[in-house]
């Protein structure tokens, strides 16, 4: 089922959520293929784009080159800063929507910065800053939030009123709180209670791991749109799943240990091609950890891509890796 943010159409329920270290390019493109409706950046550092980071330029390189609805998150606490920063990334990617993290439970960026989650805590300062990053873009605006700081402090239904009413296009809820971290059950009766709150569209996230979470979350919340974070990880093709049985309720087949394969060793190829060999080398590493849980005897492969320099290696380690489990 299509839908918008703002202006913008996206083809289908089923979004990727921004995961740092994860929701880079290459790995949108993955997504992409496998029939994603919307990515969002992992999340952007706004005092290192109005600083002109070079590094920080550098995780967005090819972004462009994404043929769905894609969104460029950025973290921080000022709202001259966020502004400044937004206005940077919309004359640079004139394309992507502008989203604002407000539920990053990182200590460095809720505690140390006052950006992400820490944010929940001052509804009005998120009043403004809503409003001046909406005011500094010709572009859609949305944010990502938490259900609250703690259980204590579940304020999600009204932050997400304020963020309607200061222009945002769309609320992106991650059903946990700060204190619960990336532990414990969401609970998505806070999702709901959002959707009820609000006019705009409202994305649930938190424990979609199978195409029936994801038809579930959008039954029990009546959300617009479900975003997939861990699940997806060393899993892209639960995106093909949701959307498959979402729109035609087609049930998911088995994925081989062939295309398993075929997929780390693309995700290896395309990483090298877009930040270099030994980026991507590094970056590899936890991907296949990921692809490889399930497989059987991946212990002795674990341990030896993560000793590997080269691109060349792994890929040798794979091959012989597919050799072996023919056999089994």
């Amino acid at each position: 089922m299509k839908w918008n943010i703002g202006n913008i159409e996206v083809r289908n329920q089923v979004c990727l959520a921004p995961m740092a270290g994860v929701s880079n390019p290459t790995y949108m493109k993955i997504c992409e293929d496998m029939g994603v409706g919307y990515v969002v950046s992992e999340l952007i550092s706004a005092e290192a784009i109005v600083r002109d980071n070079k590094k920080t330029w550098e995780m967005l390189e090819g972004i462009e080159n994404l043929n769905i609805p894609y969104a460029i998150q950025l973290f921080g606490a000022s709202p001259e800063v966020l502004a400044a920063s937004a206005k940077l990334v919309n004359e640079r990617y004139p394309k992507a929507i502008i989203d604002i993290n407000m539920g990053c439970p990182v200590p460095k960026i809720a505690i140390k910065s006052g950006g992400g989650s820490a944010l929940l805590k001052e509804p009005e300062k998120i009043r403004d800053i809503v409003r001046a990053v909406v005011a500094a873009v010709d572009v859609p605006v949305t944010v990502k939030i938490r259900s609250g700081w703690d259980d204590a402090h579940i304020n999600a239904t009204n932050v997400a009123k304020i963020i309607e009413e200061a222009g945002a296009s769309a609320i992106f809820i991650h059903a946990r709180t700060r204190a619960q971290g990336y532990s414990g059950k969401a609970n998505w009766n806070i999702i709901k209670e959002v959707v009820d709150s609000v006019g705009i569209p409202v994305i649930g996230n938190g424990d979609i791991l199978s195409y029936k979470d994801a038809k579930r979350m959008l039954d029990e919340t009546g959300c617009q749109a479900v975003m997939i974070g861990r699940g997806v990880m060393g899993n892209p093709w639960l995106i093909k799943e949701c959307v498959e049985y979402l729109d035609n309720k087609k049930l998911p087949g088995s994925i081989t240990f062939d295309e398993k394969i075929d997929m780390m060793e693309r995700h290896l190829n395309s990483l090298v091609k877009d930040c270099g060999e030994k980026g991507a080398v590094l970056e590899i590493r936890g991907h296949i950890l990921n692809y490889l849980k399930c497989l059987p005897e991946n212990k002795e492969i674990k341990n030896a891509i993560c000793k590997c320099n080269n691109s060349n290696d792994i890929i040798n380690i794979l091959e012989e890796y597919r050799c072996n489990l023919k056999k089994i």
